[in-house]
Order: C-alpha cells, then structure tokens, then sequence
C-alpha cells in the first residue's frame, strides 16, 4: 500500500486493513473518490473504500463488520469520514443497481454501488490490497455513465430543492453543486472530473461566486476556528439562508438546463 502523504490517513487505512484481512476473507481493498484521485485533504474530504470479499459475510461477520467500524468511530477522528462498501467476488459482474452493505454516516445500509463508483474506480481507483478492480469488476460504458447520471439529477437532486431545511447544511450545498459541475462533464465529454477542477465548472456554469468561494474556502482554505454552538440562538446565521436561498435559486434552473441539453441520447452516444 503506496503513502498518501497523509499520515494519520495511512495509520487508520494500515489498522483497517489488517483487521478486515485478520476477520473477513478479503480478496482486495480499493480506494476512489478523493484518495484515489489526487483531490484528497486530510480531515475534510471523505475516504471512500471498496471491500471485496471472496464469500458471502456471515450474519456473525455482518455483526463483526459493524462492531469494527463503530470502534474506528470511538478510537480515530479520521474514522467517521470513511465510507465502505462490501462486495462479494462472485456477485460483481451482477446487476449494478444490486445493493451491497455499506458503512456511512456511522450505520450499516445496503446500496448499490454506481456506475460513477465503478468508472472512477477502472479509471484512476487505489489498489490498496489484492487484486485490481478491473479483475473483478465490468466496465461501464459511455451509455450507462450518462443515463445514470441523468437520473441522479432527475430522481434526486431536483426533487431535493423541495426541501429548504436541507440546503442550509454545508454537506448538502458542497455535494448538490459539485454534483451538477461533475455531471455536466461527464454528460459533455464522457470524462470524471475531480472535486477541484468542478468549482471551475460551477464558475462556468454561472454559480453564485459568494458560494463557490465559500466551499473552495472550507474545502481548501486555512481550518476555521471551531464556534460552540449558542443554545440561545439555535436559528441559522444570515448568512447559511443566504447561501441556501443563492444555491437553490441557482441549481434547479441549472440541473433543468443540464437535463435539456444532454438528454436521452443526445450526449456522446456511449460505447
């Protein structure tokens, strides 16, 4: 397992990694998302990992998989940001919209992993144990990358906007807008774009400054101080219904936009 130049990083990926390889029989680990693209900034971004196992886990083992990752949680301030999906060797080439149990937000669930997991991971994803993803794992064609993408914009982010309350929480705004950036791309031209270079787009695309710089200041800047919460004003700042207000007003039209001019069969017409 090749440094990230993140120690703290490599220490709880090393302590994961033989755990799962001392309790499960694990046939590969891989990275993508920011650790696997070059994009990855110690404590802010999430650390998006790929088990493959070369069975199916037990219930014993599921229990085993959740008591060590809310021990991670209790023992690593790195822990909480990683997000881990659980695949069987003999069931990756099966229906990609399958769901596989996954650890995120401190709990167990079963999602799927998609097809834009599965293009950044034949793409540039992190071996970090056994074999490489494209020994295990189909590849995605053009066609399937863009229809899945359209429906996360159709299905999800849209009808998201109907809900205020969401868009004044830092993890809705950053992912909702580079979401659209990310999707625009690969609609346009087929490619993955990291976290970076979509704050570009977001420019291009005719985002509101004041919220482009607010996630490239939390995403990149200098750590702002942490401020205890005010049991006497529990309402958001100004500026968070701001900000909502400005990236709602912005990214309906936008994904609508997005939607009408890479439509079904419009884009580049896949592979």
């Amino acid at each position: 397992m090749e440094p990230t130049q993140a120690p703290r990083t490599d220490a709880l990926l090393q302590r994961f990694r033989t755990t799962l390889h001392t309790h499960l029989p694990l046939r590969a680990l891989w990275a993508h998302g920011s650790l696997a693209g070059g994009d990855y900034q110690e404590g802010r971004s999430d650390l998006d990992l790929i088990a493959v196992l070369d069975r199916p886990y037990t219930a014993e083992e599921e229990r085993h998989i959740g008591a060590l990752h809310r021990t991670l949680d209790a023992t690593d301030p790195l822990a909480p940001h990683l997000h881990r999906s659980y695949l069987v060797a003999d069931d990756t080439t099966a229906d990609p919209g399958r769901t596989h149990l996954t650890w995120a937000h401190r709990e167990l669930l079963h999602r799927p992993v998609s097809p834009v997991t599965r293009r950044e991971l034949h793409t540039f994803g992190r071996v970090l144990s056994g074999d490489a993803p494209g020994a295990l794992l189909p590849p995605v064609t053009d066609t399937e990358l863009a229809a899945y993408v359209r429906d996360d914009l159709r299905s999800y982010w849209r009808p998201a906007l109907d809900h205020p309350a969401r868009w004044l929480q830092d993890a809705w705004v950053d992912l909702g807008l580079l979401t659209l950036a990310r999707a625009t791309v690969t609609l346009r031209d087929g490619t993955l774009i990291i976290k970076a270079g979509a704050l570009t787009v977001l420019g291009e695309l005719g985002a509101p400054d004041a919220v482009v710089t607010d996630i490239r200041s939390r995403r990149y800047g200098p750590r702002p101080p942490v401020v205890p919460a005010d049991p006497e004003r529990p309402e958001p700042s100004p500026w968070l219904l701001h900000r909502a207000d400005l990236t709602r007003a912005f990214l309906g039209p936008a994904i609508d936009r997005t939607l009408a001019t890479y439509r079904d069969g419009a884009d580049r017409g896949g592979n």
